[in-house]
This record gives structure tokens, sequence and C-alpha cells, in this order.
């Protein structure tokens, strides 16, 4: 009997779908499992295990947001990095995340312009200051880009100075630093400087050499630094600053208050806000803690040590490289203590702020510690035997 064709096709088909379905076959690759850590940013990995928990370290919303791609050298499946807010439009191949302070040409090929420099020195100045700022520059070399923050608006008449045309230069009208570095030091922008020297404009610089500083910070692993002060040419305002004689660096002292308990802040683990040096792994910690409202910074170095993974061995003072520290409290108009913008009427507001931050970071710490218990109350538990 001859069959039928279409039959015979539609026979074939049907024997090969049960065969399908009574041995099923794994085709789609397994999706294993990627750590993610948490930079410094915000919290450290270590940070987080070694003050709260690793809650944190469970939360899988990052991975499950990010796209899947196939891998070229194996049969698994990894996770691409999210794209950043506002790119996600465009190929991942073009986007680029980070920048520089660094000034380019306007003409010839971009490959051919001088090569971003390794390090950053940010100075936010008046040309009141010009003497001292320009002495302070020249103990910097040619590994630095130069960033001036003017806060009287003056900035043209710099250019009698030679290394002022290769500076950055921005111009807001009395703002305090910390003002300036929120606004203007974003960790993107910053991304390229091994390290990044935020300074006051009145130090003295007389015995300081740039280079070697960093030389003595690489070796000492010190994540966040300050020149010791020396207080036979400047003022002082902690002890833990002051510049030692018989020692490189130090990291601690057991002077005046701080002789019944060294491990604590500002007795140890702790840089003065005048003249800090952070990493730019530090860095991009300190600048999300840096409140917008909060222009003059008081408390910040109160809690430097929030963004170190071990804050008494990575935080010190650099006895070897050391500065002075020439004037007090500057910020004001000096004169009619009743007048608005008055050093009396600022240094007011500094100390409030000082106290508001303080509020801010204890609430911030119990909402945290709560959240973190929560988590692990929430965590699946197993079954009881019975």
């Amino acid at each position: 009997m001859k069959l039928n064709p279409l039959l015979t096709v539609l026979s074939a088909a049907a024997i090969g779908f049960f065969i399908g379905v009574s041995f099923p076959v794994q085709v789609t690759p397994k999706l294993s499992p990627l750590s993610f850590g948490y930079g410094n940013c915000t919290f450290g990995g270590s940070y987080i295990l070694s003050r709260f928990s690793t809650a944190l370290g469970n939360n899988s919303s990052a991975v499950e947001r990010a796209p899947l791609l196939q891998s070229k050298t194996t049969s698994e499946k990894v996770v691409a990095p999210a794209m950043p807010k506002g790119a996600e439009r465009l190929p991942p191949n073009v986007v680029v995340r980070e920048s520089d302070l660094h000034l380019r040409r306007l003409w010839g090929h971009p490959r051919e312009d001088t090569p971003t420099r390794k390090y950053l020195l940010v100075l936010t100045v008046g040309y009141s200051d010009k003497v001292n700022v320009n002495a302070t520059i020249h103990k910097f070399s040619k590994n630095f880009d130069v960033i001036l923050f003017h806060y009287d608006g003056r900035t043209s008449e710099w250019d009698e100075f030679e290394w002022s045309k290769e500076a950055v230069h921005v111009s807001a009208r009395k703002q305090a630093k910390w003002w300036y570095a929120k606004r203007f030091l974003h960790p993107n922008i910053v991304a390229p400087y091994e390290y990044i020297f935020i300074w006051d404009q009145d130090l003295g610089t007389e015995t300081f050499d740039a280079e070697e500083y960093i030389k003595i910070v690489k070796k000492h692993g010190l994540e966040i630094s300050q020149p010791g002060m020396d207080i036979t040419r400047g003022v002082k305002t902690y002890d833990i600053n002051v510049r030692r004689n018989d020692t490189e660096i130090h990291r601690s002292t057991s002077v005046g208050k701080c002789s019944t308990d060294i491990h604590k802040r500002p007795c140890s683990a702790f840089v003065e806000v005048n003249a800090p040096v952070f990493t730019k792994e530090a860095w991009s910690c300190v600048w999300h803690m840096i409140q917008s409202d909060l222009v003059h910074g008081w408390g910040l170095d109160w809690n430097f040590w929030r963004c170190v993974d071990e804050p008494e061995r990575q935080i010190g003072i650099v006895d070897a490289q050391y500065v002075a520290h020439h004037s007090g409290f500057t910020l004001g108009n000096p004169g009619n203590d009743t007048a608005d913008g008055s050093r009396r009427k600022v240094r007011v507001r500094a100390s409030s702020e000082f106290g508001m931050f303080k509020a801010r970071l204890n609430n911030a710490d119990k909402a945290m510690a709560a959240a973190l218990l929560g988590h692990s109350d929430a965590a699946p538990r197993g079954r009881s035997h019975r």
C-alpha cells in the first residue's frame, strides 16, 4: 500500500516531539553567581563587614538589573556592568564615565596632547593670597594638575605667574572650599589622579617637597594623610597634627587630652581639614559624605575614618614633610561683628554646621543599623526538626 507523503511527514514530526519530551536536554547555560563588592565611594566592603554585618553584601538588585551577555570563552553567562544613569540609550563602547581637570589644546590630534598628570593640587584662593599661593605651587612638580577656586572673582590677574596659564580657574564669590569641592571635584572628575591635595591657601611650605611626600605616603600605605604642622612658625588646632622630630610619620598621640585614651578621634586616625591628602578611592567616599548645604565642612575630619578599611593604619601625619598653618579662622569680613557676612557670624554658622553634621551622621548610623538588623531578621530560617 502506498503511503500518503503528507501523513508520513506528520507522523515523523509527532514521533520526534514525543522523544524530545521524554528525554529533555538542558541547552541553556547555567548562570554562575558573581560576587559584588562595595567600593570606597560609599562604604567599603570590608568596612561594612567590620562595623556592621555582611547583610548588604547579599543585595542582588544590581545583578538583577544588569544585562546578561554570553561569554566568548566559556559556556556561562556573565553580568555586564550597568550603564550609568542617563547613558542607557547609548551603545556601551562610546560611554565615558570619567574625566579630568587637565587642559588640552584646541588644535592637533588628541593623542598628541600632553597626558593627564598623576596628581591634583586644589587651592581655594583670593588674589590677596597670591604671594603665598605662588610659593606653595612651586613646591609641586609638573606631575600635578592645579585647580584654583577663586572666592573673590579675580582670575585673570593670576596670569602674571606662568604656571597660572596651565591651571584651571573656577570663580564663585564668597564660597568656602568644601562648597567648591562638592560641586567641582566629583569622583568621576578626579578619577585619573592617584592623590588629591585639598589645601588651604595660607600654609607655609618653605620646607615641603610634594614628590618626597608622596613617596612617604606610598611607603606607609596611607590613604588619608597630611603633613605635620610646624607650630614654631604657625598655629595648631589638634595635638595629633603637630610635627614630630624623631619619626617619619605618626598615627596617634598621647599628648594633652589624649593621654587617657589614644584610640579615639582626634587622638588617632585623624587628619585635619586644612591640609588633607586623599587617594582617589578615599576621596570618592569623602565626596559622598560632604553635605551640599553645609559649606564649611566642620566635622568632616572627625569622620574621615569612615572612608578607609583600617583607620589606625591608613590615616596618618607625615612628619618628614611638614608645613606651617600661618592663620587661624580667616573667613568672613573683619570689623562690624553684627553685619551679615562678618567674621563672627560666619564662625557662628560654621559651629552650628558642626552640630548639624554630627546629628545627621548619628541619625544615618541608627537608620543603617536598624536596616541591617531588619534585613538579618527577614532572612529565611531553616526548618525546625521535631
